[in-house]
Order: structure tokens, then sequence, then C-alpha cells
């Protein structure tokens, strides 16, 4: 082995607790996929697109499928934490390693803010009196200290968070289907499936319309591949990732496009609208006694899932920075009991900042987040793919081994992501609600591309490392 492959082989996660088992893995992957962007975010979707917002979320939760088997075989390859920002290192450079990096974290930055918002949301259903900053701000304090203890009870904590989630999804379309089959409750007169397409039909805004919701669709995909950053303290990686990944297009299949089709059975499109969830609509349409309040409580655990996932993944990041030269040292540093707890404090007091929208702005606070937060997604999971199809050139090229994981279809499927990925940004362009975004995205490339050429110019062999290694193993 020549000295070059010891040095690429050298993982930053060095010191990590491998704490996170099987089931752990597997629940992280399953929560992943269920998030606020479908429980709040599908209740404006739905009144963009009506019933057509169904294959909105089959179309992406496709390509969705293989940006994972992209990174399943990265992952395979070499399993680190940190792994977006490893793989665009090697493969894209030391710039791009660490554009991905900060750019991960901001993503989850913000994704705390909207989750937190989500949450307060949620709250203010029972205690209307409650300001929706103090809420945020309780939850923000209690999940910070499960994350500083231990990525044991962090893998815990979003166990249970998951099994909540999954448990509420399968409750619904097992209701939502005695609805229709049965008749009972409320709703029994009017659900049938032909509430599908009897209100203007199944495209009632036209195509145009149920494709501007892609934005949205895709933001509530954002952490599948949070998968991925567990990679450094999975117990065995190279059974339990590809197990959790193989399963994600039954998970997409059941709880997107299975949910989404019973709720839109049992009740009629045009009674959903934005900032209402369309889990609590449904049961409240249906005339479960209770039934919102236990679906309002499944949605606060799923926000409030996200925001955890969201602590984790931020303060490892920051410590994958730290450990190329791309962040203070300071991030570098494990806690006693082996987290990256000054990561996790930085990161916490940033989102931090969704608290002062929500006091500021509670209105929009959401909207302005999600699709910060969508982009930054899209730069991450354009990496990924970019990563992969040079990984297979390499491979090919006999200059590195082949992973034990291929992508089915070789390449060929990381091409139709990434242009997928390409006409979401194209829609977000178009939409001037949404637009803004691009905005913040362009002044954060700025601010890194000056932060980088700092870098380079304290330590100029910060932008040669990773190339040369690179050259060196072919």
């Amino acid at each position: 082995m020549t000295s070059a492959q010891v040095d690429t082989e050298k993982t930053p996660e060095e010191g990590y607790e491998r704490g996170l088992g099987s089931r752990q893995v597997q629940m992280i992957a399953i929560g992943g996929a269920i998030g606020v962007g479908l429980f709040l975010g599908a209740g404006a979707n739905i009144a963009k697109a009506g019933p057509s917002l169904i294959v909105m979320y089959a179309l992406a939760g496709l390509i969705i499928f293989f940006i994972m088997r992209a990174l399943g075989e990265l992952l395979l390859y070499r399993p680190v934490s940190g792994s977006f920002a490893e793989y665009s290192r090697e493969f894209l450079g030391p710039f791009f390693g660490y554009f991905t990096g900060w750019t991960y974290w901001l993503m989850w930055v913000v994704t705390g803010m909207a989750e937190l918002t989500a949450a307060a949301i949620y709250v203010n259903y029972w205690f209307p009196s409650i300001p929706r900053w103090v809420t945020a701000l309780v939850f923000l304090v209690i999940l910070f200290g499960v994350n500083l203890i231990s990525v044991k009870l962090f893998g815990e904590l979003e166990f249970w968070f998951s099994m909540v989630k999954v448990t509420a999804l399968i409750g619904m379309i097992v209701i939502g289907l005695g609805v229709l089959t049965l008749g009972f409750s409320n709703a029994g007169d009017t659900a049938a499936v032909s509430n599908l397409w009897a209100f203007d039909g199944f495209f009632p805004k036209g195509v145009g319309s149920s494709l501007m919701t892609l934005q949205g669709v895709m933001f509530a995909y954002l952490a599948v591949e949070l998968v991925g950053v567990t990679a450094g303290e999975s117990e065995d990686p190279e059974k339990t990732l590809p197990k959790a990944i193989n399963t994600l297009p039954w998970r997409i299949a059941l709880f997107y496009v299975g949910a989404l089709t019973v709720i839109l059975c049992v009740v009629k499109w045009t009674e959903f609208s934005e900032g209402v969830s369309p889990f609590v609509k449904a049961f409240a349409v249906i005339g479960i006694p209770a039934g919102a309040g236990i679906v309002n409580f499944v949605v606060l655990t799923a926000a409030l899932s996200s925001c955890n996932s969201g602590m984790y993944s931020t303060g490892r990041m920051l410590r994958n920075l730290a450990e190329s030269g791309e962040a203070p040292k300071a991030f570098s540093k494990l806690s006693s009991t082996k987290t990256p707890a000054f990561g996790i404090l930085v990161s916490v007091l940033f989102m931090g900042i969704g608290v002062i929208l929500n006091y500021i702005v509670p209105e929009k606070a959401f909207g302005y987040v999600t699709s910060v937060a969508t982009a930054a997604g899209i730069w991450t999971w354009l990496m990924i793919l970019i990563s992969h199809v040079l990984y297979r050139r390499a491979v090919e090229a006999g200059r590195l081994p082949a992973s034990s994981f291929p992508a089915p279809g070789g390449s060929k499927c990381s091409y139709v992501a990434i242009a997928f990925l390409l006409l979401v940004t194209g829609l977000i362009a178009y939409d001037a609600d949404a637009r803004v975004c691009l905005y913040v995205m362009a002044g954060w490339a700025a601010a890194l591309g000056i932060g980088w050429a700092i870098l380079k110019s304290r330590t100029p062999q910060i932008a040669e490392r990773r190339e040369t290694q690179f050259d060196k193993v072919g």
C-alpha cells in the first residue's frame, strides 16, 4: 500500500464512537424520508397542484433513489463521516470539499430553523397563547442537551421519533382505506377514489403549476442523505448502509405516494390550504375523537426529529471541515462523550436565528428558511452525483477499487438526476417568491469565496492536498 493510499484512507471520523446500531441506522434512514415537508408543507402544495402532487412526489422520489444509490456506492468505497464534503474534496478538488461542507452545514442550520418554526406552529394548536418564539427556544435548548450527551442517546431518540412517525402514517393509511372501503366516519359519504379527478381533473391547475411544486417536494426529501453522515459512527456500515438505502423506494411509495393518495381520496383536494397539515385536516374531517390532536403530536415529533438530526449532522460536518483545515481547529475537538460539542453549540446558536425570525415575522419564517434549505440541499445532491460520475470514471480507468455496492446503471442514472436537479433550480429561479433563496446562495457563495482566498493565502498547501493524493493513487 502506498503512502498516498494510507493518506486517502485516513478518515476524519477517528475518535468517534461507533454507537449507532442497525435498527437505529434503519430508523434514521426512514425518519429522514418523513419530515415536516410532508406533514406541513404538503398542504400548500396540494392547494397549488391538486391530486397531481402524487406524481410529483413519485417522480422526485425516483430521483432521490438515484442520488442515494450514487451515495451508497461512494460510502462503501470509503465510509467516512462528513461523506459529501470528503468525496467532493477527493474527486472535484479542495475548494469543492470546503464549499460543500459549509453549504451542507448551512442547509441543516436553516432546516433546523424551519423545524423549530413548524414545532412552534404545532404547539400553538393546543396553546395558542404561548408565543411561537418561546416554544422554539425551549425545544432548541432541550435538543441541544440531548446531542451533547452521546451519539447513542441521539440514535435512540431518533429511533423513537421515527417510530412515532412511521406508526402514525401507517395508521393514517389503514384508517383512510377503511373509510374508503367500509364508508364509516363523517367522511364516509364523500370519500371516493374519484376525488382524485372529480374536481377539475387530476391536473386541476395545469402541468406547469404541478411542476412548480417540485421545489417544495424536494424540501420534503431533504435529510434522506443523512444516512451518509452516520457512516463514521455505524457499527457495521458494510451491512447497514446498503440495507437502509435499498429500502428507500418502498418507504417513498408507502409514506409519501401511498399516504397522499389515501388522504386525497378521503378528503377532496380543494379543502386543503397553506399552513395546515393535510394529516391534521384529514383526521378532523374523518371526525375521529382527538384524532387531529394525535396527528398534531405526531407532526410535532417529526419536526423535532429533523431538528435533532440537524444538530447531529452540523457538528460532524464542522469537525470534518476543521480536520481538513477549512474551519477553526476548535471544531475538531471531541468532548468526553465523543461528540463534537463545540461545533454543535455554534450550530445551535445559528439555529437561534430561527427563534428571532419567529419573533419578527412568524407568518413568513417557514417559507423563508425552507427555500434556502432546498437550494443548499440541491447543491449537496449535485456534488454527490458529480463525485459519483468521476468515481466511476476512475474505477473504469483502473485508478480506484470498485465499490461493493455499485449503483444500477452505472453513472447513467446520476446524469438523469443531475438534469432533474438543474430543472428544479430553474423552476426556483422562475418563482418570484422562491427566487430569494438564490440571492441568499449567491451571497453565501461570495462569502465562502472570500474565506477560501484567505485560507489559501495563509496555508497555500490547502489547495493542493487532495488533488495530489488522487493523482498518486492512479
